[in-house]
């Protein structure tokens, strides 16, 4: 007889087993949680009312949650940056600038793909665009395979951790949290993160000198300013997308929603900009409209919202409205933005599914007491806090071997969030305790594009390398940049300040000082006149 203590574990197993056979896990979710389900009114745990939480919860929660509206937009912007030539021109201009140096191509990819993460917010676009563009010049001069592979396929995950990311949109939504906050705290990590990736350059490049060489000066074809100004030109109108898409989000003038759509627009500036058809005159309406925009912030900071604020916006919105034209008339920019939409309804529709899965399992998981169980089962390991944070981060780092990260965020987060808040708050308060948590269990799941057996990294990467490159590179040169991932969990572990330091902090009100006081007001004698006879 099974006995309702039975049922959270069959479930989790029955899981385990059904996802092992290869079967599409939206689909697997809904059957086991199903099916779970009618063996549970079966046997008397709840009645068939209870499932009615699934139609309500799908069309009240999933397809009613304004904030997943923010991922089609950046997962469009994303689709967009991948093939428009920015990737080409920024590592082109930074292999330059520290090809002289030992390691250099390597700093150039590292740094590249934290900018491309910062505006792409899609591992598999950086992975295939870096690959194809720096793999063929690294093995030109010399460059060890391994530290190539393994250099490629982690400075591509980086845009799992860089703010726009989806993994961070999923993860506050499953948590609760803001995306703004999420993003907050996802900064430091991500910058200690392409620091590790480059001391490590820095290290190899000191022991062995032979696996990283600098690139021959007559390889060096821009010097000086030259180099300098096609440098910028790609760093400025990145730094310019990643402020409209997160500096309006964070200081509260746009919703990530309306943040990723003005990426959305910006991306498709940014291929017009970058296409070889940029004629002289697109040029001059892309200055007076940057100008235009700049007088109508000033006017914006200075005075009142005027008809002069109107008007500059106006010219800016007129300009945007010329560009996007543009891309329209360029056959190459129309199939790529054709391809856009095509690549953002396929994963759109993949979320969609996994989140109307995720549902039918969840609510039967709480209807047979699974949200006990896994309390009791988490609160009762020994070491306490950290106890919790080791045992669910190895957890979490091996179910990525088998796992997305959009099935771990909307299988596992639900079940562990309650708990997490419940655990971690003492250590970095409530408000901050969930934004800790996301982030390091974002962190960790970085290194699910890289382990074997199903690292979509590396198989991205075994995709567009040439054919001598061997797949026993391309895995063993993973796996430095796996330990440096866990060293970078650790360092989130051991040190929450590197999450919560840019998050507002919790306004401390002590209550036995407050006081209230009541104004005085001065009232005028009241005169009721002579009592009536």
């Amino acid at each position: 007889m099974i006995t309702l203590e039975m049922m959270p574990p069959l479930m989790f197993g029955g899981l385990v087993l059904a996802m092992l056979i290869g079967f599409p896990v939206a689909f697997t979710l809904a059957a086991v949680g199903l099916s779970f389900g009618f063996l549970a009114i079966d046997l008397g745990f709840f009645d068939l009312n209870f499932l009615q939480a699934i139609p309500g919860r799908i069309f009240g929660s999933v397809l009613a949650n304004d904030l997943l509206l923010a991922i089609p937009f950046f997962t469009f912007m994303g689709a967009i940056l991948e093939r428009c030539g920015l990737a080409e021109d920024m590592l082109d201009s930074m292999g330059q600038l520290f090809g002289p140096i030992r390691g250099g191509l390597g700093y150039s990819v590292i740094i590249v793909g934290f900018i491309l993460g910062a505006i792409t917010g899609t591992v598999a676009a950086q992975v295939i665009a870096m690959a194809m563009i720096s793999m063929p010049v690294m093995m030109r001069y010399g460059y060890n395979m391994r530290y190539i592979t393994g250099v490629l396929a982690a400075s591509g995950t980086i845009t799992q951790l860089v703010p726009p990311s989806l993994v961070l949109i999923v993860l506050a939504d499953q948590l609760g949290k803001s995306v703004g906050d999420m993003y907050l705290g996802a900064w430091g990590p991500s910058i200690f993160q392409v620091v590790l990736f480059a001391g490590y350059t820095f290290v190899l490049g000191l022991v062995k000198p032979g696996h990283l060489p600098p690139v021959p000066k007559e390889a060096r074809t821009l010097t000086g300013w030259a180099l300098w100004k096609k440098c910028l030109m790609g760093i400025i109108p990145s730094a310019v997308l990643i402020f409209v898409v997160l500096g309006t989000m964070m200081m509260g003038l746009a919703t990530p929603t309306e943040a990723g759509a003005m990426g959305a627009v910006g991306a498709i500036v940014l291929a017009v900009i970058h296409h070889k058809e940029f004629t002289k005159s697109d040029r001059s309406i892309l200055i007076v409209g940057v100008v235009a925009a700049g007088i109508g912030t000033i006017i914006a900071m200075l005075f009142t919202e005027n008809l002069a604020f109107k008007l500059s916006f106006a010219v800016t919105y007129l300009a945007v409205a010329w560009l996007c034209i543009r891309a329209v008339a360029l056959p190459d920019l129309r199939d790529l933005i054709k391809q856009g939409y095509e690549t953002t309804m396929r994963i759109t529709c993949m979320v969609t599914f996994i989140l109307i899965g995720s549902t039918c399992f969840s609510v039967v998981f709480q209807g047979v007491s699974g949200g006990e169980w896994l309390e009791h089962l988490l609160t009762s390991l020994p070491g306490g806090v950290w106890g919790f944070l080791i045992f669910i981060n190895i957890f979490i780092f091996f179910l990525a071997f088998f796992l997305d990260f959009f099935e771990i965020a909307f299988i596992i987060l639900p079940m562990i969030a309650p708990i997490a808040q419940k655990i971690l708050a003492p250590v970095v308060g409530p408000e901050a305790a969930l934004i800790w948590f996301g982030v390091m269990l974002c962190v960790n799941m970085q290194t699910s594009f890289l382990h074997p057996p199903f690292g979509f990294a590396l198989f991205y990467l075994r995709g567009v390398a040439p054919k001598e490159v061997k797949s026993s590179d391309i895995y063993w040169g993973a796996m430095p940049w796996i330990g440096l991932q866990a060293i970078m969990v650790l360092l989130v572990i051991a040190f929450p300040i590197t999450v919560t330091g840019l998050l507002d902090k919790p306004v401390q009100v002590d209550l036995d000082k407050v006081k209230i006081e009541v104004p005085q007001i001065d009232l005028p004698p009241l005169d009721f006149g002579a009592p009536k006879q």
